[in-house]
């Protein structure tokens, strides 16, 4: 019952807010008809925003896969049995996670821009990729790091007992699972991926944000771009996820159709990860 009133009120006080919000704006003329007349014509769209969701949609697809391969490396880095390799791994992936997404956007581009590594036109692009990378691929290497050390370690021993090597073991036992358990936090940082790179903005990337920032500017409604840029936002990283989960749907079941038995995760009691059945 506690629970229910609290809920209501909550409720009561958004909606509240909600509705000041609406009145405020009103008076200020931005809920009028002209405000998002610009919205319906095709110019707005091929001159501002549909370069924008290309921009971002490119630099989010080429961070995400370089992430993940860089956080696969350095994720089975810090697994090896070598020190020096499992150290400067830990050492880079802590460094890169440790500094902000920005600071590696900005520096990226300024080293880019004096050596000329890349042609003017790409040089914003290529930061925005770096600094994406470096910093959640770093993550993205915990995550890995984390999802296969929770597995039993009675699967490794039982795979080394048949005479596997360890990087047999890894490729064909420990791998598949974690990469199937460690999906869903994977995804969340797919979504902070398309996310940040909105901060290209400020290193001169043609991006969404910076699309509704020009769109605005051009027809002097700031807010309802902003508003359209947001909303953007919330399909691309919904359709994002929906792609996500129904990605991990088919992986567990497919896992199942080749007669590969459940595991209780240690930390949940709950069956988490489809492990293969040794034989």
């Amino acid at each position: 019952m506690r629970n229910q009133v609290i809920s209501v009120v909550v409720a009561a006080l958004l909606g509240l807010a909600a509705w000041q919000t609406f009145i405020a704006l009103d008076e200020k003329g931005q809920l009028t008809a002209a405000k998002w007349d610009p919205f319906g014509e095709a110019t707005s769209w091929t001159t501002f925003l549909l370069p924008g969701i290309e921009g971002t949609v490119l630099a989010a697809a080429i961070s995400v896969v370089l992430a993940v391969i860089l956080g696969a490396t350095l994720g089975i880095g810090r697994l090896s049995e070598h020190r020096v390799l499992r150290w400067s791994c830990g050492c880079v992936v802590e460094l890169f996670r440790a500094i902000p997404v920005l600071i590696l956007m900005i520096f990226a581009y300024q080293v880019f821009a004096e050596y000329n590594v890349f042609r003017s036109r790409d040089l914003a692009l290529a930061a925005v990729i770096t600094g994406l990378t470096l910093y959640n691929g770093s993550v993205i290497a915990v995550i890995l790091r984390a999802g296969i050390r929770s597995l039993p370690s009675g699967q490794s021993e039982a795979a080394r007992a048949l005479g596997m090597r360890k990087a047999m073991i890894m490729r064909s036992i420990l791998l598949p699972q974690a990469i199937t358990a460690m999906l869903p936090a994977v995804v969340s940082q797919m979504v902070v991926v398309l996310k940040d790179s909105a901060l290209g903005y400020l290193i001169g990337y043609v991006e969404v944000v910076r699309s509704g920032q020009q769109l605005g500017a051009f027809y002097g409604n700031y807010l309802p771009a902003l508003v359209v840029v947001a909303l953007i936002m919330i399909v691309l990283n919904s359709t994002l996820s929906w792609l996500a989960t129904t990605l991990e749907r088919r992986l567990r079941s497919g896992r199942r159709r080749k007669g590969q038995a459940p595991v209780v995760s240690p930390a949940t009691d709950r069956v988490t990860i489809e492990a293969p059945v040794l034989r």
